[in-house]
């Protein structure tokens, strides 16, 4: 088994990047864990809200590995808390899922991403930028397989 980040374009913020890399660094003593990035879309300021959603979409759609289990995160998701999030990553393990998590632009998702989906999550009712959500999610599955396997980072 194993997790795929997809993530839309490139953080230029040296502390996320700091932070993902370092709770990846973790997470691969659990379970092998892949960062697919598609690259930021060019010339996009004569295109509307939806024709980026769109375009976006397609490229996510080129790269998404169709046999994983996908979640959108999305704020239209259900929520979890971080021990029934650990029970929800541990269902689909289980079952033998690859899991892919899938963070959109600025935007969100195109229609034919949410048709492809699994799974919507969303991490807090609060709006987070699409490049602080990296690092959420990130130390929010390192927290998963602590918990997981009992070890003391979580503190319930």
């Amino acid at each position: 088994m194993k997790i795929n980040l997809l993530f839309t374009g490139k953080t230029k913020i040296p502390y996320i990047d700091q932070g993902v890399s370092d709770y990846f660094k973790r997470l691969k003593h659990y379970i092998p864990i892949e960062i697919i990035i598609i690259p930021d879309l060019k010339n996009t300021k004569k295109l509307s809200e939806k024709e980026i959603k769109k375009k976006e979409g397609e490229n996510i759609l080129k790269v998404l590995p169709v046999s994983n289990f996908i979640i959108l995160l999305d704020e239209k998701g259900k929520e979890y808390g971080s021990v029934d999030f650990s029970g929800f990553i541990n269902t689909k393990l289980n079952e033998g899922k690859d899991l892919c998590f899938v963070i959109g632009g600025a935007y969100g998702f195109s229609e034919t991403v949410y048709r492809k989906a699994n799974a919507k999550i969303s991490l807090s009712k609060l709006t987070f930028s699409h490049q602080m959500i990296r690092m959420i999610i990130a130390e929010q599955l390192y927290r998963a397989f602590t918990i997981l396997r009992n070890e003391p980072y979580h503190h319930a």
